[in-house]
């Protein structure tokens, strides 16, 4: 059965080779009409079972020290998907979904009523609408960012799978945050390694003042993280600088070194350091990085269980209570049905990765990758990937911080960004002037891991 509604007639002649050119003033004029003004569908499904989008939550004031209030908390599961029943289901999922319902013995999801709570500021939208004129990918077969401006979704209406890509990269999730969190590192009979971690975010071309990529020195994010946890690897400091245009470049201090070293690889699929060998360089978070070794195909849209509003599962508990040691807890897990984008990269001939194939599933109102199949070069499932999303009300926008990585070659499971037994995230902490932009260069590395 094909389970993907594939695109409009002018989409389809635009699969055949990568449109570079922005979209016309007709389908830009589309936006904010019977497309969101990020360019998802307003009107909800024929059966109703996606309602029609309204503009998310709204908007509202919350104090760091506050408990984030789940706004369905009140919602009861319509029904669960696990072994016995997948089959009648798998139409609406992934093909890692179904392999993790099929062997892991208690796997289940449950799904709930479909809530689109998901939007965005007034200036995310202007940007948007301004981008669908005039931002281009390169032409030199890399599918690099050539013209955009800030603040803003690059392609609403995408033509080709690595547009789709570009606004992942590009989500909107406010303009620099700062974050605790563990990274897990999880065995198959419940023991775990955590790794605890004080991260601060900048994005320069989340601003609305990027009127260009060089307004912005061609900088995507610059990432300083500092180990707090356990002994052994504390105050060892991992900084990165994502590009739009180029590869990563990275540095890390060793504090019984006492030691900056910039590291000579920080792209692809060359590991994290210190991560087990369970997570690549753009995996993290589910995609980041340079496009140019794959093909990118724009499959289509359909209709999928994904977790959304995910209140429960990353509201305030001990890690322990959270993940087990195939998969996190199921009672925490809240999975809705909604539209995505399906993107199938491949890659080049001459190219390697040790990801033959990836096929992503964009969230088509945030344009978040909520899940991810990843292959060898035999075709055989490697790594299935999971995010979690929920609407920040401080923000005006919808984030995503944990997600999981299953290696099915190793039976282990790591789950990044595990922020449930730390201090809140303060996704406020760029717009409101809490980040000093002048840390994230080398000469600070070695203060920031002695502090």
């Amino acid at each position: 059965m094909n389970k993907t509604r594939y695109l409009t007639a002018i989409g389809l002649l635009a699969l055949a080779g990568h449109g570079l050119a922005a979209v016309s003033e007709q389908e830009a004029a589309r936006l904010g009409k019977e497309l969101t003004p990020v360019g998802a569908e307003r009107a909800g499904n024929k059966d109703g079972s996606i309602p029609e989008w309204k503009g998310g939550v709204p908007k509202g004031a919350r104090k760091l020290s506050d408990a984030r209030v789940d706004p369905f908390a009140a919602d009861k599961p319509l029904f669960s998907i696990d072994a016995s029943n997948v089959d009648k289901y798998k139409d609406k999922l992934s093909e890692g979904a179904v392999e993790l319902i099929k062997t892991r013995k208690g796997y289940r999801m449950d799904v709930y009523p479909t809530h689109r709570s998901c939007g965005y500021p007034d200036s995310v939208h202007t940007q948007t609408r301004q981008n669908a004129t005039v931002a281009k990918l390169t032409t030199d077969g890399k599918d690099n960012l050539a013209q955009a401006v800030g603040g803003g979704f690059p392609f609403a209406i995408p033509k080709n799978g690595a547009e789709a890509v570009w606004n992942h990269r590009l989500r909107w999730q406010g303009e620099g945050r700062i974050e605790h969190y563990q990274t897990n590192f999880i065995n198959p009979d419940g023991t775990f390694y955590g790794l605890a971690q004080d991260q601060w975010i900048i994005t320069p071309f989340a601003s609305a003042k990027a009127k260009s990529i060089e307004d912005v020195g061609d900088v995507q994010m610059k990432i300083l993280n500092v180990a707090t946890a356990p002994a052994s690897r504390t105050g060892e400091v991992i900084m990165a600088h994502y590009f739009l245009n180029k590869g990563n470049d990275a540095w890390m201090y060793f504090p019984g070194q006492r030691r900056v070293r910039r590291l000579p690889a920080f792209e692809y699929d060359n590991p994290i350091p210190g991560y087990e060998n369970l997570e690549t360089a753009d995996q993290y978070p589910m995609f980041a990085g340079m496009l140019d070794r794959y093909n990118w195909k724009l499959v289509g849209k359909q209709e999928m269980y994904i977790p959304y509003n995910s209140f429960k599962f990353v509201a305030k508990r001990k890690i322990s209570e959270i993940y087990g040691g195939l998969y996190p807890n199921r009672d925490l897990m809240r999975y809705e049905l909604h539209r995505v984008w399906k993107v199938e990269a491949t890659v080049k001939q001459g190219m390697r990765h040790m990801f033959a194939k990836r096929v992503f599933y964009i969230d088509e109102d945030t344009w978040m990758i909520m899940a991810a199949d990843l292959y060898d070069a035999q075709g055989k499932l490697w790594r299935v990937m999971e995010a979690s999303i929920y609407p920040a009300v401080e923000l005006g926008a919808c984030v995503s911080q944990e997600f999981m990585s299953w290696d099915l070659n190793v039976n282990r499971y790591m789950a990044e960004n595990a922020s449930q037994e730390s201090k809140p995230t303060d996704w406020l902490a760029g717009a409101e002037g809490r980040i000093d932009a002048k840390r994230f260069e080398p000469d600070e590395l070695r203060r920031a891991g002695e502090r």
